[in-house]
């Protein structure tokens, strides 16, 4: 993986290269840019894979500069480095794949870089062409912080009063959004099987009969059983013929 390494600090810059060193796990550092505007060039110049990115910095700020990065062909991945956690949740909205806090940790810059997939920007064309403007993250508020999903790992989305459960890979978190506009937004990934719930196409294995005679969702990877309405039952069977 090329990693450029974007800060109008050159001893943060330093820091960020010591500690990818230090990994020594196939990550390779090809370039540094003090500003948004040279990242992109180098960006481009550099055939970079990965562009770690501050926020503030003078002229283009970093989500500035992210969403030039966006309009490569192919773009490369993002990840924003802030010293302003407030920012992260804009950063999930431009389409960067994460954050990380300054003082950046090591531990963290690692646990970063192993969720991201080890692909060059070649190998990502198909995707950024399949969603080339799609979240490909849900994110909320947590103690403090912004907590993270990648959307190939939901479960399933219950809604539950005034908020949306997402149900995925690691355990739960609750998002401010409502369920219908993320049935519009992520229409190939969810089907619903209820009024309150959308499960995960990919997830869906199979129906069984709960004791009352109700139809329940089995999901891959999920010990729970969702109810299916009579209402989408027909769609859910449709899915799971055709695929």
């Amino acid at each position: 993986m090329k990693i450029l390494l974007v800060d109008d600090e050159a001893p943060a810059r330093e820091r960020l290269r010591r500690l990818i060193d230090e990994l020594d796990d196939g990550y390779a550092v090809v370039g540094e840019a003090a500003n948004g505007s040279d990242a992109v060039v180098a960006a481009r110049d550099t055939d970079a894979d990965l562009v770690l990115l501050d926020q503030k910095m003078p002229g283009m700020s970093g989500l500035e500069a992210a969403a030039a990065l966006a309009d490569l062909d192919p773009p490369p991945a993002v990840v924003l480095v802030t010293a302003y956690p407030e920012y992260a949740l804009d950063a999930f909205e431009h389409n960067v794949a994460d954050y990380l806090v300054k003082p950046v940790r090591r531990e963290r810059l690692q646990a970063t870089l192993e969720r991201l997939p080890r692909t060059t920007r070649l190998q990502r064309v198909a995707t950024t062409q399949e969603e080339p403007n799609g979240r490909r993250h849900l994110s909320a508020h947590y103690r403090g912080g912004v907590q993270t999903v990648h959307i190939d790992e939901v479960l399933y989305l219950l809604a539950e009063q005034k908020y949306v459960t997402v149900r995925h890979a690691g355990g739960r978190m609750l998002i401010d959004e409502s369920l219908k506009s993320l049935e519009h937004e992520f229409p190939e990934r969810f089907v619903r099987i209820h009024r309150n719930a959308l499960v995960a196409i990919e997830q869906l294995v199979g129906l069984e009969k709960a004791a009352d005679g109700a139809s329940l969702a089995v999901l891959a990877g999920c010990d729970e059983r969702l109810p299916v309405s009579r209402r989408h039952l027909p769609e859910v069977r449709r899915f799971l013929r055709h695929g």
